[in-house]
């Protein structure tokens, strides 16, 4: 089959509404729109932004969703937003950013001719259901609360959410974080009747874990006093002696999202519910620039009060609640389904149907995509090189030093502060906030001193440390597997890597007629993998060399960054693979419906037979680690980079 190289293709599209209302926020825009460089959840082939939601959290990130789990949460740097930078054009700065070709993806599978097309021009294009362990499809379809075989008297009533005050609310909340010196909470009982005593109680107990409460007659009148029960201990501890021994610890339901990431949306409901995030878990981090619908569970929290979310919270709907016995864990599942929608599509029905008949039927190359090596002029696997290299200079001087391109205000002027002074306090002075990877560095600086960078940088989390090594693996895959599919094709050939259960094993001469592409595996370079024994293992080594590294010794005298490696097919063959090509005026409307629709009773989208535009809707399941990014890449023949995208689309917007 023939291999296809990379080609630039031009959009060209309609002006909606919605984008003339971007128009100027898009020219104005002064931050990089993050790209996950964490699982695998964080940029996209998407050509407009939409008016982000503002109503619980900042929307800064554009991204399209890698199928990835362990994996995303390492795609996704600590940022925060600032409104504060270069007066340079969003599509000016990107000038400065990565391309596919940089990172090593240059190969097609297909031999259609490319098209255009526009994803994510609404969010609400993208729809991600998860598929569990049992290959079932996460779906938000029912939103009743299951009733427990025994009584619980515990349960919090309705008016448990609405007889506290927000001033008794507020006084509580500080009381429970331990805000002020106050040892209590008291709270006048106005209509004093032992029920409404009773529904305090429980409000207080319910809503602020690790509280206790009391009734004393202060002057003739009745309070309720709230007090902590074990001091710090206590806090945000979910209460064990009120929780029914007959029902499971953990309330398992479906989180459905909308332009929301996964920890962004657990740290908002941790804060409505008053507990701490780590009480959640999850089995894989889903995008923000999408709808997605994904089991949570969560422990000893009933269904009753992750119900009453639906009431207090946008962009989020909780239901589907069962009680197991046990939390969920990351990467356990199957993968994800999406079902996406390409608008404003230029190819033909024969072009249409040729790529998606490939897709269905050969696949895509398995890519790590764009997101894994992030947006600024200093990609994530530089940093993972010079790690690997032991260059702890290099590592401080690539996270430090000024960069062109986008950047926010405050890291600019913190980086040329550093540049001028290589004074950590003093540039660390420069970041309003101190979460981001480069404050997280300055104050390692700033305790261990500039002689001992490896400790200074070992303040950052682990994840994010790892996400660099791990950005500069998936580099070097990328281009071996480009360079594989240049030197040999869709076939298999003797000497490349195969699976036998989780061993990898070469494939010999006498052999080769039992396998196909779809079987070969290639390695990210580590101490315990094989590699292929024709020019690409060679090929390996010397890129490695390049690096300065040694390919036979990727043992790290830090632990942490010994590269064990894996194994990763290099193709991808979609399952339950659908599409429609449909015609649409209105840019703004939804062409399918989602979960909610359905549950609250919307219709179908009334969609014009012969409309202005035309859209491809696609359906697809994915493993795993993969990229949806790459299977759209295939089908359409587009840089998926930022900075073509955004180039691209301010093309267009001028």
């Amino acid at each position: 089959m023939e291999t296809v190289e990379m080609n630039s293709v031009s959009l060209k599209r309609p002006r909606s509404e919605d984008d003339v209302a971007n128009a100027d926020e898009i020219k104005r825009q002064k931050i990089s729109e993050k790209s996950k460089t964490g699982n695998d959840s964080g940029q996209s082939v998407e050509t407009v932004t939409e008016q982000p939601d503002k109503s619980l959290l900042e929307d800064t990130k554009n991204e399209i969703i890698p199928n990835e789990e362990s994996e995303e949460q390492e795609d996704e740097e600590l940022e925060d937003s600032d409104e504060d930078g270069d007066p340079e054009s969003f599509a000016d700065m990107m000038k400065h950013g990565l391309t596919e070709s940089d990172v090593g993806i240059t190969k097609f599978v297909s031999s259609h001719k490319g098209f255009s097309g526009i994803l994510k021009e609404r969010y609400s294009d993208f729809v991600v259901h998860e598929i569990g362990k049992d290959g079932r499809v996460s779906h938000l379809d029912d939103f009743s609360v299951p009733v427990d075989d025994e009584v619980n008297f515990e349960d919090p009533s309705e008016e448990t959410f609405t007889v506290l005050s927000d001033e008794d609310k507020q006084r509580l909340e500080e009381l429970q974080l331990l805000k002020n010196k106050e040892t209590s909470v008291a709270i006048e009982v106005i209509e004093d009747t032992k029920e409404k005593r009773t529904v305090i109680h429980q409000a207080v107990k319910s809503l602020f874990p690790g509280l206790e409460t009391k009734t004393e007659d202060r002057d003739g009148k009745k309070y309720i006093i709230a007090y902590h029960a074990a001091g710090k201990k206590a806090l945000a501890n979910p209460r064990k002696h009120s929780w029914p021994k007959s029902r499971g610890s953990y309330c398992h339901f479906v989180l459905y999202k909308e332009n929301k990431d996964t920890m962004d949306a657990i740290n908002v409901l941790s804060k409505f519910l008053r507990v701490k995030p780590n009480i959640f878990s999850y089995m894989g981090t889903k995008d923000k620039r999408a709808i997605t619908v994904q089991e949570i569970a969560v422990l000893r929290i009933t269904a009753q009060r992750l119900a009453h979310l639906n009431k207090c919270l946008m962009n989020f709907k909780l239901g589907n609640f069962s009680y197991k016995n046990h939390p969920l864990k990351l990467g356990e599942l199957q993968g994800n389904h999406f079902t996406v929608v390409l608008r404003n599509i230029t190819g033909t029905d024969d072009q249409i149907e040729q790529a998606m008949h490939s897709l269905r039927e050969i696949g895509f190359i398995n890519y790590y995509g764009m997101q894994r090596f992030g947006t600024t002029a200093v990609p994530t696997y530089q940093i993972g090189r010079a790690i690997l290299q032991n260059n702890w200079n290099e590592v401080m001087d690539l996270i430090l030093k000024p960069r062109p391109g986008a950047e926010k205000g405050y890291l600019v002027k913190c980086r040329e502060e550093w540049a001028k002074t290589k004074d950590p306090a003093a540039a660390l002075k420069k970041l309003p906030v101190k979460r981001c990877v480069e404050g997280q560095l300055l104050r390692g600086l700033l305790k261990y001193g500039m002689k001992n960078i490896i400790s200074a940088f070992g303040i950052i989390p682990r994840n994010n440390r790892l996400m660099y090594i791990h950005s500069y693996q998936s580099y070097v895959w990328n281009n071996m597997v480009s360079k594989r599919i240049e030197e040999y094709g869709l076939r298999a050939v003797p000497g490349d890597l195969t699976l036998k259960g989780a061993t990898a094993v070469h494939i010999e001469e006498g052999d080769v007629d039992n396998y196909t592409i779809h079987d070969v595996v290639m390695p990210l370079p580590g101490f315990d993998v094989i590699y292929p024994k024709h020019k690409i293992g060679e090929a390996y080594k010397e890129m490695l060399v390049a690096d300065n590294l040694d390919i036979n010794n990727m043992r790290h005298k830090i632990r942490d960054y010994s590269l064990s490696g894996a194994y990763r097919k290099i193709i991808i063959r979609p399952q339950n693979v659908n599409w429609e090509v449909v015609a649409y005026d209105d840019p703004r409307i939804p062409l399918f419906t989602t979960d909610l629709d359905k549950l609250e009773g919307k219709p179908l989208p009334v969609l014009p037979t012969d409309g202005k535009f035309r859209a491809l809707k696609m359906e697809f399941s994915l493993p795993p680690s993969t990229y949806a990014t790459m299977a759209i890449r295939e089908v359409l023949k587009m840089d998926t980079s930022i900075k073509n995208q955004t180039q691209l689309n301010t093309t267009w917007l001028r």
